[in-house]
């Protein structure tokens, strides 16, 4: 027992960083046996990456509908407050949501005019450039979480004309709530539209941000498994 308060009593900076550090030194120590073991694991992470940008997808759309909206409000002479907010908030939702599907899919430009010299220096650049992403990925998800709780705790809210129904606000205040105070959360919500909290636009670009740190550590643990990049289609320069 006191050796599992010792290890969650751990610094965040260990889970993090060295964790997923020494997991890819054991796929490379491991190779192909270690491929089978996170074989179902990767094919998992591959379906949540997919819903990822099924998800962006859908906030592209909502972008078309909201500038159609727009029209018909403006032919009609009908007021659209918080038009330009919401249209705003799916195009930054569009993006972090891509951002690890996009990866996964060889869509992000890598510059790899070094990567062609040869296998030993392909292996070894490509690996090192994704560990350095890697942990550059994680520090942003870090600190895009860190912005969500700031966000809450100074209860920032938008400048602008959008509202947000208070119910939903209280919904997605579930996910960080210990499911005993869920009956005191909705009995204190109302039923009106308030303006929108800040951390509700910001929690696409923690989640996304999140998806595309373990993205890359996955995709790193391929990468040593399997001892060759396992990202296609990307853009050469």
């Amino acid at each position: 027992m006191r050796d599992w308060q010792a290890l969650l009593g751990l610094p965040l900076w260990v889970w993090l960083f060295v964790f997923p550090t020494v997991l890819v030194l054991c796929c490379l120590w491991q190779g192909p046996a270690a491929a089978r073991i996170l074989r179902p694991v990767w094919r998992g992470l591959d379906r949540v990456y997919a819903a990822a940008g099924a998800v962006a997808a859908v906030f592209m759309v909502l972008i078309l509908l909201l500038i159609i909206a727009q029209m018909i409000a403006r032919w009609s002479s009908i007021t659209f407050p918080g038009s330009t907010e919401y249209a705003g908030y799916a195009m930054a939702a569009t993006s972090f949501f891509a951002l690890a599907y996009t990866l996964t899919q060889g869509a992000h430009i890598r510059v790899s005019i070094f990567l062609n010299l040869n296998a030993f220096t392909k292996f070894w650049l490509d690996a090192l450039a994704m560990w350095i992403a890697a942990v550059t990925a994680t520090y942003f998800a870090r600190y895009a979480i860190k912005t969500n709780l700031m966000s809450e705790m100074l209860n920032d809210r938008t400048q602008g004309q959008d509202y947000t129904p208070e119910w939903l606000i209280t919904f997605f205040k579930m996910f960080a709530t210990s499911p005993l105070d869920w009956g005191t959360l909705w009995a204190s919500s109302g039923e009106g539209w308030v303006y929108t909290p800040v951390w509700v636009p910001q929690l696409p670009m923690s989640i996304g941000t999140v998806l595309l740190a373990i993205a890359i550590w996955d995709y790193l643990t391929r990468l040593m498994c399997l001892r060759e990049t396992q990202i296609h289609g990307e853009v050469l320069e």
